[in-house]
């Protein structure tokens, strides 16, 4: 498939989700890419269960524009079913499936027959796919005394995952493990596949759940996640039951562990390509990310690199005088200045005079993070938006209240008086542009 044609096909299959204008940010973020470190899809056992057709058309779907993910399964429902069909009872220690001789014979054959059925499925549909229920993941025995033949990875091989890939091929790979000597052992679905992602280093990770995302203690799924400004307010909360915040604190070592650019996605299968390829994405995104600094003026900054964000964030220049002219109330910039905001002080109100995050920064939920982070230190607050912004969903969600013109739109929080909503309105409808057409 040529990139035009490529191109074209993203367009047409996610126009419904997305702009033209994000579509075109990541594919040429993904195309970028080595083949092998685009990402890796953890799927889960009941997800094989109850989702498969979803599954095999998001692969699908990715296959058809270029990309080949490595997806590893597990099966633990099934394992569940198929034990006690044949009269195993379940021992589980410390959440690890105690695992003897006919518990491993079971293991495998449900490992193999799901590993399977995928494969199929997805060749049924067209799609070229590898079945790997072997050869991957070398182990050592956890502890044998207390676990059975349970195994924690010891090294990844990856020669059969790049012959796959190398034609195009996406390797479908069972979590399942052989010691040194050729013994096989079972292993932790989410052990095996955070070995995996250790050793390719993948762009993206995706955990594939029936949930759609980490979930709040509303039981609303929570869109991204900072790790740099929001892991310790995160683990403080009330809310996070045992589960996801074991679950938390592994993506926050395994993001550690990989390059600032790797990210986590946690989502439904029908919702992969769009929390892929657009900005709002589907599910919860989870990324190292960036700290935030706030400074109160510009000798703290490093004013070319913030004029340069500024710039290419708007797509227009600078008016020459305007870090002479602008006194800044609070300045919130990423450690990388790849987001900012730039806030004034307006007749005893604080104004927010831009907000950029770069294109590569885009989608990643960096702006979400430093919104917060200022958010958190600023009550009170102004600021305007042309009508045709597309940020304005964003502003809409974020404000108490908003007053639509034909050339700004308004928005405040915290305002509660009518006389400084009045200030707010009057300001911002005069206030002269900084930034050149």
């Amino acid at each position: 498939m040529t990139m035009t044609d490529l191109r074209t096909t993203i367009v047409r299959l996610l126009s419904n989700m997305a702009s033209a204008k994000e579509i075109q940010q990541y594919l040429k973020r993904f195309s970028r890419l080595d083949a092998a470190r685009f990402a890796v899809v953890k799927v889960g056992g009941a997800v094989l269960r109850d989702q498969l057709d979803a599954l095999v058309s998001s692969l699908s779907f990715l296959q058809q524009v270029g990309l080949t993910p490595l997806v590893v399964h597990g099966a633990g429902p099934q394992l569940d079913e198929q034990m006690q069909a044949a009269g195993i009872e379940k021992r589980t220690i410390d959440n690890l499936r105690y695992t003897d001789a006919p518990v491993l014979a079971v293991v495998r054959r449900v490992m193999r027959q799901e590993n399977l059925r995928l494969v199929e499925a997805l060749q049924a549909e067209g799609v070229r796919a590898t079945s790997i229920q072997s050869g991957v993941f070398e182990a050592q025995y956890l502890d044998q005394a207390i676990y059975g033949l349970v195994g924690k990875v010891a090294r990844v091989d990856t020669d059969g995952i790049q012959a796959a890939i190398k034609v195009g091929s996406i390797p479908v790979i069972a979590s399942l493990g052989e010691t040194a000597d050729g013994q096989i052992v079972n292993i932790n679905a989410d052990w095996a596949a955070n070995e995996l992602i250790k050793t390719l280093q993948p762009y993206k990770i995706v955990f594939l759940t029936g949930t759609g995302g980490l979930l709040d203690g509303d039981g609303h799924v929570i869109d991204s996640i900072n790790l740099s400004t929001e892991y310790d307010e995160l683990l403080a909360q009330p809310w996070l039951h045992s589960g996801m915040r074991v679950k938390i604190e592994q993506i926050h070592d395994l993001l550690m562990a990989l390059p600032p650019s790797s990210s986590v996605s946690i989502t439904r299968p029908d919702e992969l390509a769009k929390e892929l390829f657009t900005h709002r994405g589907s599910g919860t995104l989870v990324r190292r990310g960036e700290k935030i600094r706030c400074e109160t003026s510009w000798d703290a900054l490093d004013l070319p690199r913030l004029q340069t964000l500024i710039e290419s964030g708007f797509g227009r220049k600078l008016a020459p005088d305007y870090f002479e002219r602008t006194q800044p109330y609070r300045v919130f910039v990423s450690e990388h200045y790849r987001a900012a905001l730039l806030l004034t002080v307006e007749e005893g109100i604080p104004h927010l005079d831009k907000f950029a995050v770069a294109d590569d920064a885009q989608g990643e939920g960096l702006g979400r993070a430093i919104w917060h982070v200022m958010r958190n230190d600023v009550p009170r607050l102004f600021w305007r938006a042309r009508p045709e912004n597309p940020v304005n969903e964003f502003y809409f969600e974020e404000a108490d209240g908003c007053i639509k013109g034909e050339r700004w739109n308004v928005f405040w929080y915290g305002l509660d008086a009518f006389e400084d909503i009045r200030i707010a309105v009057e300001h911002c409808r005069e206030r002269p542009a900084t930034l050149k057409p």
